[in-house]
């Protein structure tokens, strides 16, 4: 009998301890509790690559006139310098999306002004602030404000953010803006609805909202306010929400030496003139920021690079490349400027000399449609040299480097890449590297390179360059 109740007893403890077992693994679910990414600064220098994630706004990161700008863009590209690595961006407007990238290990460094929270800090670490700033409500004058009196405009607005109880404020999900507006609701003992938005709009299209009429009332930080203020003028931006908030990058919380390295870094970057010159061009020159707002040429009102995409597209698809990517080579050739003339007489989008001009049958190279048709006659010709390239993207990098510096100085590469054991279908980190080499006279006197010496550095950097360019025009362009 005793036997019989210890069996019992046995079966039971095993059902408990089982139960237990299983809710643990429950709550560690529902916690989101995942393997720990192990990838620190070592592990970003041995790769070569930092990856980032950052917002596609009129201030953090955007095209204009077919360059990449930004307050994040310009500083994310000075601390990837600064630790020696490329960095590679990807672009999101949601909270929860960046820190599931960062916690994934899909990026290392979400590079966006977020406000440093009690709430966030328990999911990422933050750098030191780069700024500080505040909420501030964001309204609209009523429609014919202009031909008010100044009194009458006043009445009309709201003064006080207690005014907002009974009302609704529109706000992006998951945001620090959404915190704010339950703070304050907590802080004043009253009801504010909540219109929430898409947490993958941005603030600027949410600021427009208000400034159209499409929604009543939204929270923003004040610096972003005040730039976009600046364009709208039927805004009011004076009624602070929220006390000074300290706004920071985010990181993995395990990734304590690439938090070392880049607080080092604002630091020293704070204590010279440089930073300020950057904070200013993107939250204080309003000039600018108005001049940016009215060019088609903005990414982020128009879908546009430059007055010649559609003659690009056209061309582009003759020999079957991205237009984006002949936008680019473009950009490198002459900024889109048709009558761009260099100092060995290449002239237009371009650059063509006289002579390939003659050969191709272009008779004004300063002719915008002229100059493609030939330009492109020329690199398909290119093209076809390169057959035997395996990899599409390769050879349109072999095609590039000869149509900036000469097929037979890459044909001089490719046969030095040979002649050392090198890979000489590949050009990156491969044929460029011989490239490179035959700047210097150990190499071009060789008995094998028949074409001599050539700065390679530029062929290299031209491709280089051209590339990462056409990174940020896939990014935000269709």
């Amino acid at each position: 009998m005793v036997k019989h109740c210890l069996g019992i007893i046995s079966i039971v403890l095993l059902f408990m301890l089982a139960a237990c077992t299983s809710n643990k693994n429950l709550k560690d679910h529902e916690k989101g509790d995942r393997p720990v990414v192990d990838r620190d600064l070592p592990e970003i220098l041995d790769d070569g690559v930092l990856n980032v994630v950052t917002t596609y706004s009129s201030t953090s990161y955007f095209l204009y006139r077919g360059q990449p700008m930004g307050y994040e863009y310009e500083l994310l590209k000075r601390f990837a310098e600064h630790i020696g690595v490329d960095y590679k961006l990807e672009v999101s407007n949601d909270f929860d999306a960046m820190q599931e990238m960062l916690m994934s290990g899909k990026i290392d460094l979400i590079a966006h002004g977020l406000t440093i929270t009690g709430k966030r800090k328990e999911l990422v670490q933050f750098s030191d602030y780069l700024y500080l700033t505040h909420q501030v409500l964001v309204q609209k004058k009523p429609d014919n404000w202009r031909k008010m009196k100044w009194s009458a405009v006043q009445n009309s607005l709201i003064h006080d953010a207690i005014e907002l109880i009974g009302d609704t404020v529109s706000v992006r999900a998951n945001s620090s803006y959404l915190n704010r507006v339950e703070n304050l609701m907590d802080e004043m003992g009253g009801k504010i609805y909540v219109d929430t938005l898409p947490g993958d709009l941005s603030t600027d299209k949410i600021i427009e909202m208000v400034s159209n009429g499409e929604i009543k009332y939204t929270f923003a930080d004040n610096n972003i306010a005040s730039i976009n203020a600046s364009y709208y003028p039927n805004l009011d931006i004076r009624v602070p929400v929220s006390f000074s908030q300290r706004m920071a990058w985010a990181l993995r919380p395990n990734s304590e030496e690439l938090l070392t390295e880049l607080n080092s870094w604002i630091d020293s970057m704070k204590n010279g003139a440089t930073y300020y010159v950057i904070y200013n061009k993107y939250f204080k020159n309003e000039r600018s920021f108005r001049m940016r707002e009215n060019s088609v040429f903005y990414s982020i009102n128009h879908n546009r690079i430059s007055e010649y995409d559609d003659l690009i597209q056209s061309y582009a698809d003759t020999i079957g490349w991205d237009w984006r990517l002949m936008a680019s080579m473009i950009y490198q050739e002459s900024r889109f400027n048709p009558v761009s003339e260099s100092w060995a007489g290449a002239k237009g989008l371009m650059q063509m000399m006289p002579q390939t001009a003659e050969r191709y049958g272009v008779e004004d190279r300063t002719d915008p449609e002229d100059n493609l048709e030939g330009a492109t006659k020329v690199l398909q010709v290119l093209w076809d040299r390169f057959i035997d390239i395996p990899d599409s993207v390769q050879r349109i990098k072999f095609t590039m480097a000869a149509y900036n510096c000469g097929y037979s100085h890459v044909l001089d590469a490719r046969t030095l890449a040979e002649e050392e054991g090198i890979d000489s279908y590949r050009w990156d980190e491969c044929v460029e590297e011989s490239m490179l080499k035959l700047s210097y006279p150990e190499n071009y006197n060789k008995p094998f390179v028949k074409y001599g010496y050539v700065r390679g550095i530029e062929p290299v950097s031209y491709v280089k360059q051209i590339f990462s360019r056409y990174e940020h025009y896939t990014q935000l362009l269709e």
